[in-house]
């Protein structure tokens, strides 16, 4: 294994950890989402992960892996957002950052992974600039604390999901749906995370902080200009609109223009100087692909959510419905660096779900996984040849977790998880993946 490049996987808190309420946790817009009945699980319990700490350290040993991405859930440390710390969360982060150093595993925690807390939704959540501050705050705290053990950071993960699938479509939390609601909390988050760079890098000079953004890659579906400005126009709702800013160039000026035209956004949403306070300069990257989508004219602005959720998949897909372009990967890794160039590039998610469970003989046989990934590691590894500098990959994920409002049906895990008992197998691809990054 090349030390200088990082091999991981990646979890997040709401997903793995549960004790939702344990130990002083306070509660968070997911805890409150699920248990008014908005889906049909539950991350109480999850993977255990709170409880099984040591057991998935030695699991990430047994992997091979230098890095693991995690998230910190905001209301285990500050159960109100804001305001008192919680000892005993602490507790917890530290006995998995130590864990992690001792194993001789670079920790990587993102700071946001969807969680926010209920106390600070109830005062406008992320449609109010008060949550840019508070996350701010949170974000500093943490890397104080946590000063000369951890030395990668993430502010957000994936802004888009929380921004639109919380925000307009409403099927994650906190389940609203406008347009510009949706947009206040783009902006807002953005606007947080950029005040978290800063002081995070005053907390502790030696951090390294970046943003895990996800992408769609948009292929028009047809030779035809409708369809080529549909792309386009997806582009900007899906992409661009948080590479530019994040990289300084400000909001793409077509999306603006239309978005105002169509009376979407909020009047004084944007302050003056809020553009360049986003464009915190970062250290580094993070991307988190999955898929690619053909684009018309009447999919410009509407996400294929969870694609047919065909079950099994149709071909050439996973059973998120998700169609498996290893090409467009490669391709939007060029395009990063051509277009928004920066320093440094982490995979910091890709994967696929697929329900392979044990067979009589207790073995995940998960071939199709196993494809799926080598597929995309050598489409990266073709990129870094030409010269893109990705330093990183991290496969979604660890476990077979809680997978949002699909619940336990979707498995992308490495580790197989028995959700009634906790108990991990570990599937044929944990030992290929074992493999693969020790050549």
């Amino acid at each position: 294994m090349n030390d200088e490049f990082s091999w991981g996987v990646a979890t997040s808190a709401y997903q793995v950890e549960g004790a939702w309420d344990a130990d002083g946790k306070g509660e968070s817009i997911w805890d409150r989402f699920a248990h008014d009945g908005a889906i049909s699980d539950t991350g109480d319990v999850a993977c255990d992960h709170y409880h099984r700490l040591e057991e998935d350290l030695d699991l990430l040993v047994e992997l091979g892996v230098n890095a693991y991405r995690f998230s910190i859930a905001w209301t285990r440390v500050i159960p109100d957002g804001t305001g008192a710390d919680n000892p005993a969360g602490y507790d917890f982060y530290d006995r998995l950052v130590d864990g992690l150093l001792a194993r001789g595993i670079e920790p990587v925690p993102t700071l946001y992974h969807w969680d926010l807390p209920q106390a600070l939704e109830d005062r406008g959540g992320w449609e109010s600039r008060e949550t840019a501050d508070a996350f701010a705050e949170y974000a500093e705290r943490m890397a104080s604390h946590f000063a000369g053990r951890v030395t990668r950071w993430l502010t957000l993960n994936e802004p888009w999901v929380m921004a639109f699938i919380g925000h307009l479509y409403g099927t994650f939390a906190p389940g609203k749906s406008s347009w510009d609601g949706a947009l206040a909390a783009s902006h807002h988050q953005l606007l947080g995370h950029g005040r978290a760079v800063r002081r995070m890098r005053g907390a502790d000079p030696a951090a390294r902080i970046g943003i895990a953004l996800d992408c769609r890659q948009a292929v028009p579906a047809s030779d035809s200009a409708v369809d080529a400005a549909a792309a386009r126009h997806f582009d900007g709702f899906r992409n661009r609109w948080f590479f530019d800013p994040v990289f300084g160039k400000g909001y793409p000026m077509d999306m603006l223009e239309a978005y105002r035209s169509e009376g979407r956004i909020r009047p004084g949403l944007i302050h003056d100087g809020d553009l360049e306070e986003i464009a915190a300069p970062i250290d580094w990257l993070g991307l988190n692909f999955y898929t690619s989508l053909r684009i018309d004219e009447a999919h410009r602005e509407l996400e294929y959510l969870e694609g047919d959720q065909a079950s099994p998949p149709t071909p050439g897909h996973t059973e998120m419905g998700w169609l498996i372009d290893p090409q467009s990967f490669g391709v939007f890794l060029r395009r990063i660096n051509d277009e928004w160039g920066p320093a440094e590039i982490v995979v910091t998610e890709n994967g696929c779900s697929y329900g392979d469970g044990p067979d009589e003989d207790g073995r995940v046989r998960d071939d199709r996984r196993i494809a799926y990934l080598d597929a995309h590691i050598d489409a990266l590894e073709s990129a870094r040849a030409d010269g893109v500098p990705v330093t990183g990959y991290f496969v979604w994920s660890f476990l077979d977790n809680l997978e949002w409002s699909n619940g336990y049906g979707q498995r992308f895990g490495l580790v197989w998880v028995d959700h009634a008992t906790g108990r991990r197998v570990p599937k044929d691809s944990f030992t290929w993946f074992r493999s693969r990054i020790s050549e």
